[in-house]
């Protein structure tokens, strides 16, 4: 017997190693299934509880004394507001004490930077440079999982038309064929090489759906719509960001045509995970789950647990309901187990793609903690997409750029020795702020040269009634040869729950605005602000406005070469800005009326208000250089396609000023009759082209039947043979424009 136990041995060493590359070869799907037939339904529901971390809330906190004990038992899937490789791994730790040692998802807020802090994602969006946004969002993501986090809550791609609603920093703006495009961008920045590389974050596309629509732009309001306006134009980003591989959905608080999104079956199953295919998970927003109660939808948390639930909604951030409610619910046959499996099933697969199964710690490195902490490279990359943020709205005489020397400049206003107003809504506040984030009077002081003087006066604060700094002020201005004035609104004044009826530049500066003005010097204004604001008087004074958002970390800096003229300005509206409040909702793709006015001298039964023009203070797609470019007539390669055909437009575009420029190249399409009626214009393409002075590039559009298509009154996605109009131009309103037919 002896002879033959060295080839038992090998037999079993052989099996052993087949297993073993059995078990590696395993397919992620075939290891979940594994991971769900061991876990008990507590264990499964424990997966589809999210709990808020014990240091931070992006919401009303919820008490739970018990939540180290709850992860140590598998009954908490995922944490959110827990940051830094220390605590994240205090808590896997004890994840990894649990039955099945299922590792914790480590969510947060991580909305336009984390260590290094971005422009705004409106103010982004104003850039309409897709590998800018996508930088941006790859190297949030690289020093936020650097931290110890494994997913993102953005981007937020809802349509926003409203900018009362505070949330319009947040997004991309107002058009679905931009917002997409971004959308794609963010999510690409964000998931990197894929899941399994450290430096890779899940995305979440957020608020699904139609958040952006909310009634009278308060936040959390209803939503009434028509299906083909929601697939029209709030779904594209949503499918476009799904089609992009986004790890998963978030709900939005909304509720839409009477049913909150996140109950709402139609939205999450229907569309999201059969028609769309969509392979991800969905969570809840904060609470929202629960919030169904108010909505008047649910009767408690047992029944909102088993709406959300049953309606798709994977996982429940802080409210709750599933943590105490769905067990019962499966026992008595309110919620199916399958539903639970599907969950759940869809969690752990983020988790096994992730690689925490495999290393659970594998997010939690602090030598690479510490390298992304103060990364130089990440601050060049913000000031780059900082400046390709900002809007020159008006330049008149050429004020701008000014000159670098032998002058004297006054800098007025709340914002110019500003912090973190600079850095916006849902940005980190880190201890050295004061150090690294850049304000406008560090930035030309940096910048000014050894001949030129600087003043400076406050005026006045960014909110109250005191009018005491205007004297200080208007010394100042009268000392000077040009005036730069740095306003806006406070960084918490647009943001989530920050919806405003009064739009106008809060407290005293617009009067502060005036009083300078009345010296007669020439004004050069800036706006820093999460929204587009209403500001006719200081358009009206002011020689030159550079609307510079909320910048980031190195917004002096930005703001400084553009006023030097290091940089020329090349940003373009993602929204069109009101008149006043009256105006709105006021957008570029809008339907004509049975009565359109021609102009504002059209107003006689016509769809017009009788004491507000017809037009936005400034279109969709607006944005001045420094140069000056000039567009040629449009020339069609034929004058009709057909189904499989392509029609090739071309213009020509000139650089008639002394500076080099960059040009963002805008090409609209209208339907001039549809069996549903169409907007006047859309939105279907773009270029961007840099021209040295006196350079001329011809620019290509191609466009088919497929950029032609929507959606009729049965939702089908179809195009229609008929007459169009294509405008190319450098906004939604200044366009050359051309006919072409689509014929069977």
């Amino acid at each position: 017997m002896r002879k033959h136990i060295p080839i038992l041995t090998f037999v079993f060493i052989l099996l052993l190693q087949g297993f073993i590359c059995y078990a590696q070869k395993k397919t992620i799907d075939q290891k979940v299934d594994s991971v769900l037939k061991m876990m008990t339904l507590d264990e499964k529901i424990g997966q589809m509880n999210q709990y808020n971390g014990p240091w931070g809330a992006t919401g009303p906190l919820t008490n739970d004394n018990n939540l180290l004990s709850q992860i140590k038992e598998g009954k908490v899937g995922s944490m959110l507001n827990v940051t830094g490789v220390k605590r994240t791994r205090e808590l896997q730790e004890l994840a990894m004490q649990s039955r099945l040692k299922i590792p914790l998802l480590f969510g947060q807020d991580v909305i336009h930077g984390y260590r290094t802090i971005f422009p705004i994602p409106l103010a982004e969006a104003a850039s309409w440079d897709m590998e800018a946004i996508e930088r941006s969002a790859r190297i949030a993501a690289t020093e936020a999982s650097a931290a110890g986090i494994h997913w993102t809550f953005a981007p937020m791609v809802d349509i926003a038309r409203d900018p009362r609603w505070g949330r319009v920093m947040e997004g991309a703006g107002e058009d679905p064929y931009l917002g997409s495009m971004i959308a794609v961008a963010r999510v690409k920045g964000f998931q990197g090489k894929g899941f399994g590389h450290t430096d890779a974050v899940m995305a979440c596309a957020k608020h699904f759906a139609a958040y952006g629509a909310a009634v009278g732009g308060r936040d959390y309001n209803s939503v009434d719509m028509s299906l083909r306006q929601l697939h029209e134009v709030y779904l594209p980003p949503f499918k476009a960001a799904a089609a992009a591989g986004a790890a998963s959905f978030m709900n939005s608080f909304n509720d839409l045509n009477g049913i909150p999104a996140t109950g709402n079956s139609y939205l999450q199953r229907d569309i999201l995970k059969k028609e769309w295919g969509f392979k991800g998970f969905v969570v809840s927003d904060w609470g929202s789950v629960g919030e169904m109660i108010p909505h008047g939808y649910a009767k408690d948390n047992y029944e909102a647990a088993i709406l959300a639930a049953n309606a798709g909604s994977d996982m429940d951030m802080e409210s709750r309901s599933y943590i105490k409610n769905l067990a019962q619910a499966v026992k008595e046959g309110k919620v199916k187990i399958a539903v639970i499996d599907e969950a759940v099933r869809r969690l752990l697969k983020k988790k096994f793609e992730m690689g925490l199964f495999d290393d659970p710690y594998r997010f939690c490195n602090e030598e690479r903690e510490k390298q992304q902490w103060d990364n130089q490279a990440h601050l060049h990359a913000e000031l780059d997409i900082a400046k390709r943020s900002v809007v020159l709205l008006k330049n008149e005489q050429n004020v701008l750029p000014i000159k670098r020397s032998d002058q004297t400049i006054a800098l007025i206003g709340p914002f110019v020795k500003a912090k973190s107003d600079n850095l916006g809504f849902w940005s980190y506040d880190w201890p050295d702020d004061s150090l690294r984030v850049v304000s406008l009077w560090e930035g030309m002081q940096k910048k000014a040269s050894k001949g030129t003087k600087l003043l400076y006066a406050k005026g006045c604060n960014i909110i109250d009634t005191s009018s005491s700094g205007f004297e200080e002020a208007v010394e100042a201005a009268n000392k000077a040869d040009v005036v730069i004035m740095s306003i806006g609104e406070a960084r918490d004044m647009s943001g989530e729950a920050k919806s405003r009826s009064n739009i106008h530049l809060p407290g005293v500066q617009e009067e502060l605005v005036k009083a300078v003005a009345a010296t007669g010097k020439p004004i050069i204004v800036l706006i820093s602000a999460g929204r587009p604001l209403v500001f006719n008087t200081v358009a009206e004074k002011a020689k030159a406005i550079l609307y510079t958002w909320w910048l980031g970390t190195k917004a002096g800096d930005a703001m400084t070469d553009i006023l030097f003229g290091d940089y020329n300005p090349s940003g373009k509206l993602p929204m069109s800005f009101p008149i006043t409040e009256g105006q709105i909702p006021v957008y570029y793709n809008h339907f004509n009326t049975g009565r359109p006015a021609k102009d504002d001298n059209d107003r006689f039964y016509r769809s017009a208000y009788t004491d507000l023009s017809l037009y936005p203070a400034y279109p969709f797609g607006f944005g001045l250089s420094y140069t000056h470019f000039s567009y040629s007539g449009i020339t069609l390669n034929k004058e009709s396609i057909k189904p499989g055909e392509t029609l090739k437009a071309s213009i020509t575009v000139t650089n008639i000023g002394s500076m080099e420029g960059k040009e963002t190249v805008q090409l609209y399409i209208r339907d001039l009759v549809g069996s549903v009626v169409r907007p006047v214009k859309e939105l279907k393409g773009f270029q961007q082209v840099t021209l040295k002075p006196g350079e001329s590039k011809e620019i290509y559009f191609a466009i088919t039947a497929n950029d032609l298509r929507f959606y009729n009154d049965k939702l089908l996605y179809k195009y229609e043979p008929g007459d169009f109009k294509l405008f190319i131009g450098t906004n939604s309103r200044d366009v050359k424009e051309a006919d072409f037919k689509l014929i069977k």
